[in-house]
């Protein structure tokens, strides 16, 4: 009998775990084709003059244990005072995200502390108290879209300082307009109360009580998150899988609600085609809908159209020091956080990344600061037509203004861009289960990963839906509703020690 072979669409975490899973747990010959030349997706890392740069933040941090163990199986922990070399190891990292307002640090998310007290003002944090009680009380029913979501979890006025803003920043239009699944999936069970909890029980890592964002360490690798997938993708390999780079797929064959093949274009034109007897998904919904033509409704094609996204910029600065220190303390040339989180209505970024923190290998001269700039927005818009040389003068000039840095402090910059990073809950979306319907109906066709889901997952996430997709094979199910189950659970994945 000849060897089952399954085609892989996407190198990112989704697609690299199906591969090495098919490889170590079935038969079936896993060809992996990538549109870029890199592997990793959204997690791989950029090496700029030495300094390497993360396309978003990725903790290694689940609650799922069957992904910590995989991640532990590529890669060990490294020793305590291990060299900057490139053996694929893990750091264990302090975590510490605040959020940035009025020129002022907050916790990340609010704590009930003093120090919170005294940061707001007392009249301020009466009201937010205040308004949290009347919510918890006389919460918003139904919950219609993200705004009612945030009120009801964190009360009106917490929500219009914090909340309101920064959202509308990141995804480009009013929380009105955003479905309340975004909010459920991302925040799950975090609330006031459970800061509280968490604060009065001085807890850090209690198993199964910390919600995503009061985790306090994570695993990160010694040179970036993407040295983890390029490790997988040279198993993969190793283990007689195909990964083709390059490679831009445009076309789906089928047969009697089944693909037979992929067809697409290599780095020099060629049109190539790939038969198989298994295809995994992970690239963006509307492009697949897009490569499977006609054989998709008229209805299908034209929801997959309407779906939408946000997209990715990274100012990548490299500086002589930052001008930010804790309050009441003397300055210092780098402090703790991992992510720095800007509400200031004042400037386009979002959120800022400091390097050194994630990793000292990612930065060349430890005497420097290693600083990424983040901006989220549209292809096509304003920001994205921006040229590099602007985006740069643009970062310097916004965090000049928020008193971040010193203009004469700035040594060096690149830019990173990265389409299609987020997947939005507006636009078509309130029709996906159309979609969706239509795409599981392919028997052969099993959707994983963020994009290839429409699904805003993480990292672990991703991982997971292609892990329980080749448990249906392996089991012979066609079964898929198990797939689209990760990521709804009421308590997070990365929760758990």
């Amino acid at each position: 009998m000849a060897k089952k072979t399954a085609i892989i669409i996407g190198a990112g975490p989704g697609g690299l775990t199906a591969a090495y899973e098919l490889l170590t747990r079935t038969d079936i010959h896993p060809i992996v084709l990538e549109r870029s030349e890199y592997l990793g997706g959204i997690a791989r890392t950029i090496e700029y003059k030495g300094n390497r740069l993360d396309l978003g933040g990725h903790r290694f941090f689940s609650k799922s244990d069957r992904v910590m163990k995989w991640w532990l199986r590529q890669m060990p922990i490294a020793a305590q005072g291990e060299a900057a070399d490139a053996n694929p190891r893990f750091l264990v990292r302090k975590r510490k995200s605040r959020i940035y307002f009025l020129h002022r640090f907050f916790d990340y998310p609010v704590q009930p502390t003093w120090k919170t007290l005294r940061t707001f003002g007392l009249w301020p944090a009466a009201r937010i108290a205040a308004s949290y009680l009347r919510s918890a009380l006389f919460p918003i029913e139904p919950v219609n879209n993200l705004e009612d979501f945030f009120i009801n979890r964190f009360g009106r006025e917490l929500y219009r300082t914090f909340f309101k803003s920064y959202t509308e920043k990141v995804w480009g239009v009013p929380c009105t307009e955003i479905k309340a699944e975004w909010g459920a999936q991302r925040i799950k069970k975090l609330s006031i109360g459970k800061a509280l909890k968490h604060y009065l029980k001085g807890a850090g890592n209690a198993k199964n009580e910390v919600e995503t964002s009061l985790i306090e360490t994570f695993l990160y690798p010694k040179l970036g998150s993407g040295q983890m997938w390029e490790e997988v993708g040279r198993k993969v390999l190793l283990l007689g899988g195909e990964i083709i780079t390059e490679f831009n797929v445009d076309g789906m064959e089928t047969e009697d609600r089944r693909v037979v093949a992929v067809t697409g274009r290599d780095r020099h034109a060629h049109q190539l085609q790939f038969a198989g007897d298994y295809f995994f998904s992970t690239t963006s919904v509307k492009e697949l809908v897009q490569a499977l033509g006609d054989s998709s409704p008229q209805k299908v094609r034209e929801l997959a159209q309407g779906l939408q996204y946000r997209d990715f910029i990274t100012v990548g600065l490299l500086l002589k020091r930052l001008l930010l220190h804790e309050p009441g303390e003397r300055f210092a040339r780098l402090i703790e956080d991992n992510w720095i989180y800007v509400h200031e209505s004042e400037v386009q970024l979002g959120r800022l990344q400091i390097f050194n923190n994630w990793s000292p290998f990612l930065v060349a001269n430890p005497a420097h600061v290693w600083l990424g700039v983040e901006y989220f927005c549209q292809q096509g818009d304003r920001l994205w037509q921006r040229t590099d040389q602007q985006m740069s003068q643009l970062a310097m000039e916004e965090l000049v203004r928020i008193g971040v840095i010193e203009e004469e402090d700035v040594l060096d910059s690149t830019v990173a861009r990265m389409p299609k990073a987020y997947p939005a809950y507006f636009g078509s979306y309130q029709d996906f289960a159309q979609i969706r319907n239509h795409l599981d109906g392919i028997e052969n066709l099993f959707l994983i990963g963020r994009n290839g889901m429409h699904k805003y997952n993480n990292m672990d996430h991703s991982m997971l839906t292609a892990i329980t997709a080749v448990d249906n094979i392996c089991e012979g199910t066609q079964r898929k509703e198990n797939i689209w189950a990760v990521n709804t659970e009421e308590e997070y994945h990365e929760t758990k020690r």
